[in-house]
């Protein structure tokens, strides 16, 4: 079986060669030309940098938990039983981490693009966002025969991950009203 970095070190290759210095142009890009169609330049500067955040770094995850594996494919509906067993894995650090981590990059910056509401509203939609795109995933992996496990877990992970990462994000989008 292939270690963590033999399956996804390209993955992280190319994020870090080529996605980041591509992201780095289109938003400056983006931004500029935001500013020249007349949107304040704070504002088409900002939200060029989340847009292509969210992206950049979302992407990657996607694509590591899309990439086919010669594992089982099957599916795991009850609730914390997945974890359970993961928990007891000597990869558990790697499984929670990651799946903590897909959509933490939406959870921080969605906030930052668009006013969602007071604290506790944000991290409810923020929640329910992420979970929906994370069980598109999940059925995704099991309708191509990924060779993965499609688990209620990795939803309520991938959900709290964007929440929490959310809260890490408040002072940033948390900004009084002029």
């Amino acid at each position: 079986m292939l270690s963590v970095v033999d399956r996804f070190g390209v993955v992280v290759l190319v994020t870090l060669l080529a996605g980041i210095p591509l992201g780095a142009a289109l938003a400056y890009g983006l931004g500029r030309h935001r500013a020249r169609s007349g949107w304040p330049v704070w504002w088409a500067k900002r939200s060029a940098i989340v847009e292509v955040g969210i992206v950049l770094g979302t992407a990657p995850w996607v694509w590591m938990i899309m990439t086919p594996t010669d594992g089982r494919s099957g599916v795991q509906l009850t609730p914390f039983q997945d974890l359970a067993g993961v928990l007891s894995d000597r990869d558990a650090v790697v499984q929670l981490g990651g799946n903590l981590l897909v959509f933490a990059a939406l959870g921080a910056l969605l906030p930052v693009r668009f006013r969602l509401g007071p604290p506790p509203v944000v991290v409810l939609v923020v929640a329910l966002v992420a979970a929906s795109l994370s069980a598109t995933l999940e059925a995704l992996q099991l309708l191509l025969s990924l060779g993965r496990i499609t688990s209620v877990d990795d939803v309520i992970v991938n959900a709290s991950g964007a929440a929490l990462a959310s809260l890490v994000s408040i002072r940033w989008w948390r900004r009084p009203t002029a």
